[in-house]
């Protein structure tokens, strides 16, 4: 079983961005010591909890400070954005770190309404068309030289124009992804602690649908989901308090930081506790590495899949280090 990290930047109450991001840099030093696949940067916007909306930027910074890791996006929200500039600033990355950069690309607006209006291309009356689906085909283009002789944009010599590419995953919680990812031949990641209910649904129909492109040959399918770990069953319920009341939080447009564990445990006190997920895996596994070891690894083989994405969010940056070293040694990670 493979482990990967998808780190969201939390800022915890009492501390600053710039905290949040430092502990980035010493989370991601750790999981390349401790023998995590990749590491992935979340891009989110106007945000007093998460700190990073411009994962480009970090994995440069974070390209220095790792030896062995896959870095890369999760994602880049590419509506935002032209596909041109996306596809540049991934070969760069790419010609930093040659053979360890993934474009993870998603359709999500990664912020809010105003701040998605702030970030759009054109500032029409009325929204633009939906042409997700075109942009992605045209990145991919721009990244492999697939433009078609007669199109003019087969004229464009996209810099720095190295051999080989930063491998581009479909980012996604629907089935409307699934399938996208599928009939294009990309491999797919599933964010399970976003929208938990379709995962094996999802799952199934990406890789029943799967086509073999030039960029994969098989089906390759990703689960992230939320962990918290601690060396008892009550100390990491007791830790995971936090994330928690922060999902509530984020339903409802509240963007303040992490809560700590006392401020947690009183919000979730005065709202009856978190509501139980109706799905067939919860969002987070919480628990000793043993017993979130064995659930974990049921969760995999019914799915299917041989490397799944860990969110991990408390207040403590201390325990939040110390829940991915519990999990990576209980996985026996290299």
């Amino acid at each position: 079983m493979q482990l990967s990290i998808l780190d969201q930047s939390p800022v915890s109450s009492g501390t600053s961005p710039a905290a949040a991001l430092g502990n980035t840099i010493e989370l991601a030093r750790l999981a390349d010591r401790l023998g995590y696949t990749r590491y992935w940067i979340a891009e989110h916007h106007a945000t007093q909890s998460l700190a990073s909306p411009a994962p480009e930027i970090l994995i440069a910074r974070l390209g220095v400070e790792t030896r062995r890791l896959r870095l890369g996006s999760g994602g880049v929200m590419l509506p935002h954005y032209s596909a041109l500039k996306v596809a540049e600033q991934f070969r760069m990355l790419h010609a930093l770190y040659p053979g360890r950069i993934d474009l993870g690309v998603g359709r999500a607006p990664g912020g809010g309404p105003l701040e998605t209006f702030a970030l759009r291309r054109e500032r029409l009356e009325s929204p633009l068309p939906d042409d997700f689906p075109e942009q992605l085909v045209e990145l991919l283009a721009f990244l492999h030289h697939e433009f078609a002789a007669g199109h003019p944009f087969s004229r464009i010599q996209v810099s720095p124009d190295m051999p080989g590419a930063p491998r581009v995953w479909l980012l996604g919680s629907s089935l409307w992804s699934a399938s996208a990812a599928a009939q294009l031949g990309l491999p797919y990641a599933f964010a399970h602690f976003i929208a938990p209910e379709p995962t094996r649904a999802a799952i199934e129909l990406y890789r029943a649908r799967f086509q073999p492109s030039r960029y994969l040959e098989k089906p390759c399918a990703i689960a992230a989901l939320g962990v918290v770990c601690a060396a008892t069953d009550a100390e990491a319920e007791r830790l995971a308090s936090s994330v928690r009341v922060l999902g509530r939080r984020l339903r409802q447009g509240d963007l303040r930081p992490i809560p700590s564990i006392e401020e947690a445990s009183s919000e979730l006190a005065a709202y009856g506790g978190p509501p139980a997920d109706a799905s067939e895996w919860p969002r987070h596994f919480t628990g000793a590495p043993a017993s979130v070891r064995e659930r974990l690894e049921e969760m995999a083989r019914a799915l299917g899949v041989d490397e799944l994405m860990i969110v991990t969010i408390v207040h403590e940056h201390a325990a939040r280090l110390a829940s991915y070293e519990l999990l990576a040694r209980a996985f026996g990670l290299a």
